[in-house]
C-alpha cells in the first residue's frame, strides 16, 4: 500500500529529479512532476505541473492536496546572483508557504555539500558542523535548511535536508572515490526520509558505502538509509587515467572541491 497520496517532486526534468521520478513511483498513488517545462509523456500514476520557482502564486498552488514534497528544483549550480534569489531563495519560500497553506507535513531538501564546502576534508565532520558555504549557491542552501529549521520549529513541518556531494551515473575523478553517491543510493535516501517515522529537522550527508569515510553521518541514522553502493568498482579506472593532485590546491583540501576555487558568479571576464 503507497505511503501517502500525493508526493511533489520539484526539479523533476533534472538529473536527480528524473531519478526520483521513477524510483518514489511505489511510494504515493499520486506523483506530481513540477519543472520549469512540460516532461512529455506521463505515465497513470503521474500528474504533471510546469511553473517557475519564482512565481509565488503558482508555487503554492502547486502543493494543493499534497502529502511530502520532495524538493529539488532551483538553480543547479553556482551562478549569477540573481538566478540564485529567484529560484532558490525565494522559490524555496514559496514551497514552504504551501506547505504551510496547504498542511503538507513533510518535505525532503536537496541541501549540499557546498552548504559545508569550506570545511577541511581531513576535519571529518558531523551533521551537526557549523555552515561554511564555499560559494552563492552554497549560501541558498544554508538558507534553505535554516528556513526549514523555523517552520518545524514555528509550524510543525518536518524536514529532512539531504546534503548531497556527487550524484552521478559514476565517478568522474579522484575526489568522487570518496563523495560519490549513486543514483540507486539517492533514491534509498529520499525513500528513507520520506518513510522514517519521524524525522523532526534533520540534516543528512548524501554519500554512498565508500571506502574513505571523510564525513561522520551517524546524527542521522535514525532515518534508516543504509547506503548499498560504493566507488570502489571505479577506483582502479579512474586512478589509472588521472594524476594525483596537489593537496595544498582547495579543491583537494576542502568538503567543497572546486566550487572553493570559483569567484563571483557576477564578476565579468577581464578582456
Amino acid at each position: 500500500m503507497p505511503h501517502y497520496e500525493r508526493i511533489l517532486i520539484t526539479g523533476a526534468a533534472g538529473r536527480l529529479g528524473s531519478q526520483l521520478r521513477k524510483g518514489l513511483a511505489p511510494l504515493a498513488k499520486t506523483i506530481r512532476l513540477a519543472d520549469g517545462k512540460p516532461l512529455g509523456d506521463l505515465a497513470p500514476h503521474e500528474e504533471e505541473a510546469v511553473f517557475d520557482l519564482a512565481d509565488m502564486e503558482a508555487t503554492i498552488a502547486a502543493t494543493k492536496d499534497c502529502d511530502a514534497i520532495v524538493h529539488f528544483g532551483g538553480a543547479p549550480l553556482e551562478c549569477e546572483w540573481q538566478t540564485i534569489l529567484d529560484s532558490s531563495i525565494r522559490g524555496s519560500y514559496h514551497i514552504y508557504e504551501g506547505a504551510r497553506k496547504h498542511g503538507v507535513k513533510r518535505v525532503i531538501y536537496a541541501s549540499s555539500v557546498h552548504a559545508i564546502g569550506y570545511h577541511e576534508i581531513e576535519a571529518h565532520i558531523g551533521v551537526d558542523a557549523p555552515v561554511r558555504p564555499d560559494s552563492l549557491y552554497g549560501v541558498s542552501k544554508n538558507f534553505v535548511e535554516s528556513l526549514s529549521r523555523l517552520y518545524w520549529d514555528k509550524f510543525g513541518i518536518e524536514t529532512v535536508c539531504l546534503r548531497i556531494f556527487s550524484s552521478f551515473p559514476e565517478p568522474a575523478d579522484r575526489r568522487m572515490l570518496w563523495s560519490y553517491l549513486s543514483f540507486a543510493d539517492c533514491v534509498r535516501l529520499v525513500e528513507a526520509s520520506l518513510t522514517a517515522p519521524r524525522v523532526g529537522h534533520t540534516i543528512s550527508f548524501g554519500i554512498s558505502d565508500n571506502k574513505l569515510k571523510m564525513v561522520d553521518n551517524s546524527g542521522a541514522d535514525h532515518l534508516g538509509f543504509i547506503p548499498q553502493d560504493s566507488a570502489e568498482p571505479f577506483r582502479a579506472a579512474i586512478e589509472a587515467k588521472t594524476p594525483v593532485p596537489d593537496p595544498k590546491t582547495p579543491s583537494v583540501k576542502y568538503l567543497g572541491g572546486w566550487f572553493c576555487e570559483l569567484g563571483h558568479p557576477d564578476d565579468k571576464p577581464a578582456k
